[in-house]
């Protein structure tokens, strides 16, 4: 294998590497995962060609296509690779190959430092990411660290993310001093937001995000990108609206396929959230959270009614097996 010279593959295998090794967790058959775990280690060995001396991976593309400037080294696409070498981990330990598993861990965790030493700047006055070498504006793709569990500078990330620069009424504009806006970088946002306890101060803009695009005059869908596209309907920006609920508010995580973690963040003006009749891991289960005065249970149950696990909340993540 050789990198290319036009090199839009990091992009594209971190992503496959990313969606392929959650989804396979997630649907917990371990035959599909073995027809396509070649495939998996495959795109991790290309992406070890376009390895800097920094530690971080090349890509002459982002999420965004060249849509906006990204540069030959994007946050975005280490965001992406981070979270392969993670959810790839938990594979290969469900596929019994231990040393792939410890080497993706160490991977995984090589990479989070050299984010946050090649990335890690102050944008416009906020404590987040430059995009890429020589960014000095606030781009919304900052959320993504966050998403993906890279949380040390996941407060000034929120704060430059809610900020003049880049939140408005239609979401988060694609850069600072622009006028174009991706609802699948809002959407990214919000997951980070429910993901990082910051429900409180992102509730009033999810509710009102969901009015307008839900319930609104745009329904009943999000929207790929204004003003390019009209702005047309995507179904894979419509998918995200469910992984903010998902993966944010409940913050669940495949980690086995019959294992999850989940942190969930029940808003102050909620009594109680549920996920009912969730088909993942080869099973059907409920998920509640319940305010009891001033006490949360999580409530996971099993398809027959029966309670697999009932606790006390206690701000930490739990780990579920089926």
């Amino acid at each position: 294998m050789a990198a290319d010279k036009n090199n839009v593959a990091p992009m594209i295998y971190s992503g496959y590497d990313y969606c392929t090794s959650r989804s396979n967790l997630t649907l917990g058959n371990k035959d599909v995962a073995n027809e396509l775990w070649p495939l998996i280690r495959w795109c991790f060995e290309y992406l070890e060609l376009q390895k800097t001396n920094e530690g971080v991976y090349r890509s002459d593309s982002d999420e965004l296509e060249g849509r906006a400037p990204a540069g030959k080294i994007d946050l975005s696409t280490n965001s992406i690779v981070y979270g392969a070498f993670k959810s790839a981990a938990d594979l290969a330990r469900e596929l019994g190959n231990t040393k792939l598993s410890i080497l993706y861990d160490k991977s995984a965790e090589e990479l989070r430092r050299a984010i946050a030493k090649y990335f890690g700047a102050d944008v416009q006055g906020y404590p987040t990411y430059r995009y890429y070498e020589g960014n000095t504006t606030l781009k919304a793709w900052i959320c993504l660290p966050m998403t993906m569990g890279i949380i040390e500078r996941r407060a000034g990330t929120i704060d430059a993310l809610l900020s003049k620069y880049l939140w408005t009424n239609n979401g988060t504009l694609t850069q600072s001093g622009d006028k174009v806006f991706w609802d699948r970088a809002t959407l990214y946002a919000f997951k980070g937001f429910f993901m990082n306890g910051a429900t409180e101060r992102a509730l009033p803009y999810f509710k009102y995000y969901s009015s307008m695009r839900l319930l609104g005059d745009h329904i009943p869908y999000p929207v790929e990108a204004w003003p390019e596209g009209g702005p047309r309907h995507l179904s894979a920006e419509s998918a995200l609206y469910c992984r903010t609920v998902i993966e944010g508010l409940f913050n669940i995580i495949p980690i086995g396929f019959r294992k999850f973690s989940i942190n969930p963040h029940l808003p102050i003006e909620w009594n109680y959230m549920r996920l009912k009749r969730i088909k993942a891991f080869d099973q059907l289960f409920d998920v509640e959270v319940v305010r009891q005065g001033r006490q949360e249970f999580l409530i996971v149950k099993a398809e027959n009614g029966k309670i697999i696990k009932k606790t006390k909340m206690q701000g930490k993540a739990f780990e579920i097996v089926l």
